[in-house]
């Protein structure tokens, strides 16, 4: 297949390699150009509008601000053709999930919400879990790349928001995860037990999964070197919390890891990994009070800079 790709951090990293391995075709937009540099076979587009003239669009830009910038701000989805489909394996907002799927239709193109679950070096191996949402045939069109990139697709309904929401819910499970056992090994650790113990022994019976064993690792060797940042870890938490404003729900967990995780911030953790929050320890001084609903990046409908390119 021949592929757009708009958007290549760490993740976009992971990902085009394996596309290009499978023996599809990858032309590439990023702001910094020469990320692409070292991706050999991939040809480097001008401007994120020239993406659309493939028949298959990925985009994998950071935040909804991005998004609004590169892809509709400066109109690049009116370049598509009718045929297009546009996969959006970013994180984003469901407000703005549904705004672009009203574009989308008005303009005839396929929308497939498709956020992944794992790391880079996850994606690198094509062991993603999957979470799409959208269209059937348009997925069907597009499985075989998930079919190269995931070791799973989860079909999760034909709005594009439904997939959305359920990588929203659980990055935020993943950040209670981190805070459960950050104050687990606290617990453990003032009653003399070594943290590596008490992990190790959770880690193997009762919380038995990935993200408890790794970031259980992180917390205990103290070592936080990225996987997922804080900074975008502090995104989704936001996003949770603005999601379930309009619906009147509570998230009380939230709030205490969205605090730990502005304490963390605040203290220069933003470029780690995002279990880093596990070290600023409830009460410290830096820890700021829950800011429910604090959004780092505009919701729909806020202005938008000018088309200056974002990855």
């Amino acid at each position: 297949m021949n592929i757009g790709f708009i958007g290549v951090g760490s993740m976009g990293r992971a990902i085009i390699p394996v596309l290009l391995a499978a023996g599809h075709r990858v032309a590439a937009w990023n702001r910094s150009p020469e990320t692409l540099a070292d991706l050999p076979g991939v040809q480097t587009l001008a401007t994120p509008a020239a993406a659309f003239e493939q028949a298959i669009v990925i985009s994998l830009l950071a935040d909804d601000h991005a998004v609004r910038e590169v892809l509709l701000t400066c109109g690049a989805l009116e370049m598509a053709g009718k045929s297009c489909i546009h996969i959006v394996m970013s994180t984003l907002s469901p407000q703005l999930m549904s705004e672009l799927q009203t574009q989308h239709h008005a303009l005839g193109i396929a929308l497939v919400a498709a956020p992944v679950l794992g790391v880079p070096a996850v994606a690198a191996r094509g062991e993603l879990n999957i979470l799409a949402a959208g269209p059937n045939d348009a997925i069907t069109q597009v499985q075989p790349l998930f079919d190269v990139l995931g070791k799973k697709t989860w079909r999760l309904g034909e709005r594009p928001q439904q997939a959305c929401i359920a990588k929203i819910a659980a990055n935020m499970m993943i950040t209670q995860a981190i805070e459960s056992l950050a104050e687990a090994n606290a617990l453990a650790e003032h009653y003399g037990l070594a943290p590596a113990a008490f992990t190790e022994v959770v880690t193997q019976t009762l919380f038995a999964c990935p993200s408890y064993q790794r970031y259980g690792q992180n917390i205990v060797n103290r070592r936080y070197e990225p996987g997922f940042k804080l900074h975008l870890g502090l995104k989704d938490i936001n996003l949770a919390l603005n999601a379930a404003a309009p619906q009147g729900l509570p998230l009380p967990a939230a709030n205490v890891v969205q605090s730990r995780m502005m304490a963390a911030m605040a203290q220069g953790l933003g470029d780690k990994d995002w279990s880093a929050f596990a070290s600023v320890r409830p009460g410290d001084s830096t820890t700021p009070a829950p800011a429910a609903h604090t959004s780092p990046t505009p919701l729909p409908g806020s202005p938008a800079r000018p088309c200056s390119p974002v990855d």
